[in-house]
């Protein structure tokens, strides 16, 4: 498979666990938001992915976002704008999957969905520029 393809495969996984999450939003209550939040975490983890892929470098294995665009920043300098989104979204890496004392709520996975859409739409726009 080639370079072009595997990016390919790195971005259609991050549309496909963001179109489940916006799928997931239109549910009626209960509406399933730690699921939300955790899908908009693994969107953006892969585009992510996919732009340290286009510039060689093998993307570790790590759900931490702001461990991700610490590696893209010498890549794209500009990478550093995403860091609070990236540091909501990190928190849904891992904790929703487990029961735990974590609450989140239809506002934070609104924001969650949002947060996920802008790391997209930036690492799409820098894609196009390497």
């Amino acid at each position: 498979m080639g370079k072009m393809e595997i990016l390919q495969g790195w971005l259609n996984k991050g549309e496909e666990d963001l179109r489940s999450a916006e799928y997931l939003s239109t549910m009626h209550h209960p509406t399933p938001d730690e699921t939300i939040c955790y899908l908009c975490q693994q969107s953006a983890e892969k585009y992510l992915k996919g732009f340290l892929f286009l510039c060689d470098i093998e993307p570790p294995k790590t759900h931490d976002l702001i461990e991700l665009i610490t590696m893209c920043l010498p890549y794209n300098n500009n990478f550093s704008v995403l860091m609070p989104k990236a540091q909501v979204l990190t928190n849904y890496g891992v904790m929703p999957r487990y029961p735990n004392e974590l609450h989140i709520t239809g506002d934070d996975a609104r924001v969650a969905l949002q947060y996920a859409r802008d790391i997209k739409d930036y690492v799409l726009a820098a894609v196009e520029r390497v």
